[in-house]
């Protein structure tokens, strides 16, 4: 096979990909805007191309203090990527992770890594140091970009590997400070213009960390040609937004489905969006009422909150609203439409996949249904041999296109991601005579809740550290609020009591050592748990 050509020099992505026989079949003929260039930085098509129209002086991001035109984003990414390269090193290829909320900081951080030629690990600010080690660990970072008031435990993560060894050479430089060795200071030494990094269209630009089932963090590798893909399918041929457009949403820009929503999709139609460093329900609809965007990316669960506000929050200024991160009930839609008069654009992605694959919106979109395949995928629904199932008929869903699953360093992964080139997304769904897609179940252990994927044996590798705890285990249970809550059942060692107070304790536990989020909103104590005869734990017992 040709060696694929590369402006990596650190070539850790490429040798610690899967087996080219393992990837994906990907499709870039689906439609004529995928035929991108084989030398290409998505930086510069996304950013640099504003600038080179004309366009420079048009609002990229508001913010609640004030706002930045993509000029201002152009230069400030310019100046970061010059002290990547010429103040800290950074060879092309280094991987560096980024933390911190939503805001233009940690976007022009985003940019300047790309502009550089490194590649961009984003972190939500949830998470926890023994997380940020994982992730450190699994992708051999040894730079860390941090907004300064996120900066405690990314500095702790950095200085000892999950194993207790140093990690050499590791660095922690924060922004949004004026301290000496911050970022500010040392992008004002340098010019707002700067040359980017030559890289191939399939060189990878970020790794994007998602739970599994296994408990463990996987990194997904997406290349410079995956990124403008994504934002030239579902945005360009389903959403439909103009240059007029301001985006706003909840989700942080570590989740894929934001970087999309509120980065990636306005900027590539030059449109503006509103970065909230606060955005849960009731911040996020007074945003709205204040800021009057267009366009909402959030989850279910914020719609179904947000429904129950409107009373005192003006959101007539909305025209488009896009739910992805669970399925989309259809009380949440119809009470949504009810009182705003908008349809909710349902949409089902993947981190694996980058973004939205299946959706529908006007008068396209079905209630209840999460829609037909975005142009540029395709789509099928089969049985546990791969072999297509009639319509109507429950199945394992399927899909490839443009961008698709190559997991960092997991080949056992990436075999049941993968099989026979399509990537299997671990949903079951039926398919009408219509083409379009109906939810049914999670095929895996993954419970998504408030919009968030949490793996239940990461939970229970926390509360296990725990000294009361003898066995546990975790699995969703209904909510109507949240979509699916994590319950945990927890077998207790002699000399404890299953009692409200230890329940209590136990939850703080967990909150204190993984992001809080992952905690077991529900604990119930069971003097065992369900085993087959060999020992295998009975889920399925549990969720019933």
């Amino acid at each position: 096979m040709k060696k694929q050509k590369t402006g990596h020099v650190d070539t850790f992505c490429a040798d610690h990909a899967p087996p080219p026989e393992l990837w994906p079949v990907r499709d870039w003929t689906g439609i004529p805007e995928l035929a991108y260039p084989d030398e290409m930085n998505c930086a510069a098509e996304l950013l640099d191309s504003v600038i080179e129209s004309g366009r420079g002086e048009r609002i990229v991001f508001r913010h609640p203090d004030g706002e930045w035109s993509y000029r201002q984003l152009y230069e400030k990414a310019n100046r970061i990527a010059a002290v990547l390269r010429e103040d800290l090193g950074l060879v092309p290829g280094n991987r560096v992770l980024l933390r911190g909320p939503n805001n233009p900081m940690m976007a022009a951080c985003w940019f300047g890594v790309l502009k550089a030629g490194g590649v961009v690990v984003c972190t939500m600010p949830l998470l926890r140091e023994r997380e940020l080690k994982w992730v450190a660990d699994k992708a051999e970072i040894s730079l860390a970009l941090t907004d300064t008031r996120f900066a405690d435990e990314c500095e702790a993560a950095f200085r000892l590997r999950s194993d207790g060894s140093e990690r050499t050479g590791a660095r922690v430089i924060h922004f949004n400070s004026d301290a000496h060795f911050s970022l500010e200071p040392r992008m004002r030494t340098k010019r707002p213009a700067f040359t980017n990094h030559v890289t191939s269209a399939d060189d990878t630009a970020i790794i994007a960390f998602t739970s599994g089932t296994t408990g463990e963090g996987k990194g997904t590798m997406h290349s410079h040609r995956d990124i403008m893909a994504i934002t030239d399918c579902f945005p360009r041929y389903v959403l439909d937004p103009s240059e007029d457009d301001l985006f706003c949403g909840s989700p942080p820009l570590a989740f894929t489905y934001a970087l999309g929503g509120l980065m990636l999709f306005p900027m590539r139609f030059g449109a503006s969006s509103l970065l909230l460093e606060q955005a849960t329900p009731p911040h996020l609809v007074k945003a709205i009422a204040e800021h009057k965007p267009t366009v909402c990316f959030t989850a279910p669960t914020a719609y179904r909150a947000m429904s129950g506000m409107l009373a005192e929050n003006d959101v007539s200024s909305l025209r488009k609203c896009v739910s992805a991160g669970e399925t989309l009930p259809l009380s949440v839609f119809e009470s949504w439409q009810k009182a705003t008069g908008l349809k909710i654009i349902d949409g089902i992605g993947a981190t694996e996949m980058l973004h939205i694959f299946i959706s529908a919106s006007g008068d396209d979109i079905r209630p209840g249904s999460t829609g037909r395949v975005v142009p540029g995928y395709q789509a099928r629904v089969v049985d546990e041999d791969g072999r297509d199932v009639p319509d109507g008929r429950v199945g394992r869903l399927a899909v490839r296109g443009p961008t698709g699953c190559r997991y960092l360093d997991n080949i056992e992964q990436q075999k049941k991601y993968v099989v026979d080139g399509w990537n299997l997304t671990g949903d079951s769904y039926k398919r009408d005579k219509d083409g379009y897609f109906w939810y049914q179940a999670r095929t895996d252990d993954m419970i998504i809740s408030g919009g968030y994927n949490i793996a239940g044996p990461e939970v229970e590798n926390v509360l296990l550290e725990h000294e009361a705890v003898l066995e546990c285990a975790v699995v969703g249970e209904p909510d109507e609020q949240r979509g699916n809550i994590v319950k945990a059942f927890v077998v207790v060692r002699p000399g404890h009591s299953g009692t409200e107070k230890l329940a209590k304790e136990l939850q703080d536990f967990v909150k204190a050592r993984i992001a809080p989020y992952k905690y077991p909103r529900a604990v119930e104590f069971s003097e065992a748990l369900p085993r087959t005869s060999t020992g295998k734990l009975q889920r399925y017992r549990l969720r019933q």
